[in-house]
């Protein structure tokens, strides 16, 4: 007999999302706030529509709990597929907003398709991954993985959206997970160190110091009898791959991108234009001190020197307002919930949980990463919101309907045998 699975639902998960979801509800209050008349049925007010967003959220909650659990993995092909449609469709139907056409506008609802492309893809990918004749050791299945992953955000590079984009990187935490060459993550991090690297010196040095080290460790090895074809390849590579950052910085990247990134490695000073964002968010998150000012008590905050505060910068109302200790605090719950996600992740009893587990993890991980980063300067501002906290009910619902399908299908392990 089939046990519970209501019984086995992971109440801890369930809370740190409550804590997170309410956190963000009540920054966003923070920051939005301008002593109008509070008013449930004014929807101009933002922390009334976000209001909205998460009541509506609790029907998403229902409806992922009460789906049949072999419905996600039976399922998991097809809804890839509309996903993808519902991406293309954008270039036909999107309405454009701030520059990007990722929104279905509904009246006065708007829905960004790329938030729950996400959640398709990582069941499309744990679906593959779980097949019995995928071997992701064979490069043949390791390309077929891959272009799971790189179709939709291919699609959404062009709206322009390269942040929502970008994210898609977070599923190769599943498949190293399920065994994938580690040299993939390997070439991938050197790679953008090298591109940084470019950036910050000339290519000439960095292929000379990359030889030099490349020739010390051939030294090292020369007893081993080392295969000189591979070390003479790989500076080749590089040398290629270094000299053309600088052609690719200048010719693909769109201007904005490439003065955010001098901005971060510090070789331009804009604290009036591209970079201004940034300087304030600093600004803010700095003013706090130890301790905070207070709620509603930020002066940066309640002046609007930081624009987008309630979407991508809201984590510099959290500075602002609550110091660093709050910060530390938020950041402390982020931690945790992906701490537990990864041991939900490790006790499933099928590959499909586990790997849509690690997809989960993975996402929300880059994006809480990217996102803090952003906010303190740390990284280039490209449109990452804060899982939970930043306002937008596509972002709310996208990351609600990912993280309760995986609780759904954990609270289910019990009936895996």
């Amino acid at each position: 007999m089939a046990k519970s699975s209501v019984a086995a639902i992971d109440w801890i998960t369930i809370l740190l999302f409550i804590l997170l979801v309410g956190f963000g509800w009540g920054n966003i209050y923070s920051a939005s706030y301008q002593n109008e008349v509070f008013s449930l049925t004014n929807f101009s007010l933002v922390y009334i529509k976000q209001g909205y967003w998460i009541l509506f959220s609790i029907i998403l909650i229902i409806i992922t709990q009460a789906i049949e659990v072999k419905f996600y993995e039976r399922f998991a092909g097809l809804i890839y597929v509309i996903s993808l449609l519902s991406l293309l469709g954008l270039f036909v139907f999107g309405k454009n907003i701030n520059g990007a056409t990722s929104w279905y506008a509904f009246g006065p609802i708007g829905l960004q398709p790329s938030e729950f492309a996400k959640a398709c893809t990582a069941l499309a990918l744990a679906k593959y991954l779980s097949d019995m004749q995928t071997n992701i050791k064979l490069l043949g299945h390791q390309v077929r993985a891959f272009l799971i992953i790189v179709i939709p955000a291919i699609i959404i590079i062009p709206q322009p959206d390269p942040g929502s984009a970008l994210v898609y990187a977070a599923f190769f935490f599943p498949l190293y997970r399920e065994g994938l060459a580690a040299i993939y993550l390997i070439v991938g991090a050197s790679a953008a160190v090298l591109f940084i690297l470019t950036l910050l010196f000339d290519p000439l040095w960095v292929v000379l110091a990359i030889a030099v080290f490349m020739f010390l460790i051939l030294i090292k090895n020369r007893k081993q009898k080392p295969k000189y074809s591979r070390y003479i390849l790989t500076i080749i590579v590089v040398t290629a791959f270094c000299f053309s950052v600088n052609y690719i910085f200048n010719n693909v990247f769109e201007q904005r991108h490439r003065d955010r990134f001098n901005i971060v490695l510090g070789k331009e000073i804009d604290t009036k234009g591209i970079g201004y964002n940034t300087n304030q968010s600093e600004i803010a998150i700095g003013s706090g001190g130890w301790t905070g000012k207070g709620w509603k008590e930020g002066t940066q905050t309640k002046g609007g020197f930081v624009p987008e505060q309630h979407t991508d910068y809201i984590f510099s109302t959290v500075g602002e307002e609550w110091g660093f200790l709050g910060a530390s605090l938020i950041i402390i719950l982020f931690m945790l919930l992906l701490i537990r996600l990864i041991h939900l992740a490790e006790r499933q009893k099928s590959q499909f949980s586990r790997v849509y587990g690690y997809s989960v993890i993975g996402i929300l991980f880059i994006h809480f990463a990217i996102n803090i980063g952003m906010v303190t300067g740390l990284m280039p501002t490209i449109g990452i919101p804060l899982p939970f906290f930043s306002y937008g009910g596509s972002g709310l619902w996208g990351f609600t309907v990912l993280l309760f399908i995986f609780i759904k299908l954990d609270a289910n392990r019990v009936n895996e045998w």
